[in-house]
């Protein structure tokens, strides 16, 4: 059963290793999650399982939602992911999934969508080096030419001013540390992409 969950950051913190060391970690509220739908190769052309989590209020469910999750007779979830999988075993509608299918010392790929700066200069953006500061110059932040004449065209791929940030991310190996069972959380050692709140997904880097 190839091992994935879904999960929502909640912050930072550090904690020490047997041997004394601090250890920064992220703390990831890690399922309950919910086996929504079964996706095989003879009805959808692909296999994949998908995961509900975070149960929503019932006076914001509406009449699609309700349907979709009472055929699995599991409550309606905030977030649905699609996650592929070469084999299906193990997972059944409306089976729970648990923060404890991962052990302490695991490795696993964490995917999520990074925070968003909003736009940018080049100098954020890309780490371009600024122009002259002296009052004659008037090029202090400005980006560089956008190309020659000729062509009457900029060249995709152009390091210009734009939106950053708020990318699909999927940082790999990153190591649990320690697993809550109780409280459903999740200590990965190292920084997950996206905000306190955002919503991510966990993956064992080992392939089944």
């Amino acid at each position: 059963m190839p091992k994935a969950i879904l999960g929502k950051k909640l912050g930072m913190t550090q904690v020490f290793s047997p041997e004394g060391k601090i250890v920064p970690v992220t703390v990831i509220a890690a399922g309950p999650c919910h086996v929504a739908q079964i996706k095989t190769e003879e009805n959808d052309g692909y296999q994949a399982v998908q995961l509900g989590f975070d149960p929503k209020k019932a006076v914001n469910v509406i009449k699609a939602e309700a349907g979709h999750a009472k055929k699995a007779d599991i409550p309606v979830c905030r977030f649905l992911r699609e996650i592929r999988v070469d084999d299906l075993t193990g997972y059944e509608p409306g089976a729970e999934i648990n923060a404890d299918i991962f052990e302490a010392g695991e490795k696993i790929d964490v995917s999520g969508v990074s925070k968003g700066k909003g736009f940018a200069g080049t100098i954020k953006r890309y780490g371009h080096r600024r122009g002259p500061s002296a009052h004659g110059s008037k090029n202090h932040r400005r980006p560089a030419s956008a190309g020659a004449k000729g062509p009457a065209r900029v060249f995709k791929g152009k390091k210009s001013p734009g939106r950053m940030g708020g990318d699909s991310i999927t940082v790999q190996n990153l190591e649990i540390v320690k697993i809550n069972s109780e409280r459903q959380l999740m200590l990965v050692r190292g920084a997950v992409p996206g905000p306190k709140g955002g919503m991510v997904v966990i993956k064992s880097s080992v392939k089944a």
